[in-house]
């Protein structure tokens, strides 16, 4: 016998039945109420939302014999005709494969006859941003004058790429993505409805999987309900996804924090052994950190959507590594995302970055080492026990700025710093970077104040152009790692 996938079998049919896109239906139902129909919509927003949803729903609501109405009965020739994809009046279009001039001139040409049986003629035209330029300029007439029994619906997930003279004659809704919380409920309320055994931590993992779409949620439940028909548990949910497991983040996480060198790279031997994805692994380690640093702030109330025993393991572990550390070893591992996806030697990449983010726990100072630091007697700042050195004052210095300001971060990575001499930090960018050195002395005072805030004494900071290259980001950090950088490397 057939069946029906899940995503199709409990598709939204009436505007009430929408899922998290409350302030479309809302305003669509009123519009319908009060006779304000526009003449052309887009909805934007990320795929599995509900977009070429709520444009079928609003054909049935406009085509339906009782309507048009908010709410369409589902039963009349129209609505069956509708839900079915079959009907002659509500034209459904693939942006992306008819994308050509030809084709809309087409479309304009049969937009002037009118409906076959219903009030309007409908077309939901998906992934509209693929049209051709010529193509939108042969769309455009249309919408400036189009007949008084057609209405467009435009889905688009990347709303930059319309151009500006369709979107400003279209109304405009933009569809967000669903938590992983309002996934959860949803795909709970469906495993009740099938009857599919599913514990709470299958379930979240599939909602975090889903990234904020509902409907690849219901897609891997009704996958992996073939595929555990005896009751799904968290194991499976990796196991067919090829999920990195939870715990190997949290295991990860303590080896930073005991700074244990060896316990990483025998952690990441078994981790390529394994044969996990390494994409897979750094993704899950920047979410996993920030996580982290989201629970250091908001303590219970940090919003994310975790289980309560996930939740006083975050506590933990968060509370272990400070607000500090973890806003260094975000700054660290993000320092490595173009590189994650492109090495050639993930392996390599990994490690260095794991024993950089282990060696800093000791090298770096601790902001209460950071507040009562004093000049030593060779004028370098010192921090506690620990000699500032230039590498740290500069490694300190983005890590600060881009707590509070990234964009000028933003330029700072683009710097190398030159020397540390008399109180004075000196950086260089190359020349075709100009503007980026104007921004930075633009904010020198706000900068200088912040390397005073990390030395405990005055410090200056001067910007300077160089036709020489920026010191290779890779090398300095494996030096880092295994030996301090001598600052004559640096000039």
């Amino acid at each position: 016998m057939a069946r029906s996938v899940l995503t199709l079998k409990y598709r939204p049919q009436r505007f009430d039945e929408l899922l998290v896109q409350d302030h479309v239906r809302d305003t669509m139902k009123r519009a319908i109420e009060k006779s304000r129909l526009a003449n052309a919509y887009l909805f934007c927003g990320p795929r599995g939302v509900g977009k070429t949803t709520t444009a079928r729903i609003l054909a049935k609501s406009l085509n339906c014999e009782k309507g048009p109405t908010t709410n369409p009965c589902n039963t009349c020739s129209f609505c069956t005709e509708i839900t079915a994809s079959r009907s002659l009046d509500v034209i459904e279009i693939d942006g992306a494969s008819n994308n050509s001039v030809e084709d809309v001139r087409e479309l304009r040409e049969n937009a002037k006859y009118t409906p076959s049986s219903g009030r309007f003629k409908i077309y939901i035209i998906d992934e509209v941003h693929m049209l051709s330029p010529s193509a939108f300029n042969a769309l455009l007439k249309t919408l400036e004058e189009p007949p008084a029994h057609v209405k467009f619906v435009f889905a688009t997930t990347e709303s930059h790429k319309v151009p500006a003279t369709i979107v400003s004659r279209c109304q405009r809704f933009d569809f967000r993505r669903a938590t992983p919380a309002e996934i959860r409920d949803r795909l709970a309320w469906l495993a009740k409805q099938e009857g599919i055994k599913v514990s709470d931590a299958a379930l979240m993992a599939i909602a975090r999987r889903a990234d904020g779409a509902i409907r690849d949620g219901e897609g891997i439940l009704d996958q992996l309900a073939a595929y555990r028909p005896d009751g799904i548990e968290l194991e499976d949910v990796e196991e067919l996804l090829g999920l990195v497991p939870t715990e190997l983040f949290f295991d990860y996480a303590d080896l930073i924090l005991a700074g244990d060198g060896p316990g990483l790279m025998g952690f990441i031997a078994r981790l390529f052994e394994s044969g996990y994805d390494h994409i897979e692994f750094y993704s899950g380690v920047v979410q996993h950190f920030r996580d982290l640093l989201a629970v250091e702030v908001g303590g219970r109330n940090s919003g994310l959507s975790l289980l309560p025993e996930e939740v006083e393991r975050m506590l933990r572990q968060a509370g272990a590594f400070g607000r500090g550390d973890l806003l260094r070893i975000l700054h660290g591992i993000t320092a490595y995302e173009a590189q994650a996806g492109s090495t050639q030697f993930p392996r390599v990449l990994l490690e260095v970055m794991s024993l950089e983010l282990a060696s800093g726990r000791s090298t770096l100072p601790k902001s209460a080492q950071v507040r009562d630091a004093q000049p030593d007697e060779s004028g370098a700042p010192v921090a506690g026990d620990h000699p500032m050195t230039m590498a740290t004052l500069w490694s300190e210095l983005r890590l600060r700025t881009n707590a509070h300001r990234p964009m000028l971060a933003g330029f700072l990575e683009l710097a190398a710093p030159q020397s540390l001499k008399d109180d004075v930090l000196s950086i260089s960018l190359p020349t075709k970077h100009k503007a980026a050195a104007e921004k930075l002395e633009e904010n020198q005072k706000q900068l200088a104040a912040t390397l005073a805030e990390i030395a405990g004494r005055p410090i200056g900071l001067t910007v300077h152009l160089s036709r020489k290259p920026a010191p290779d980001a890779t090398r300095e950090r494996v030096n880092r790692i295994f030996g301090e950088v001598d600052e004559r490397e640096l000039h």
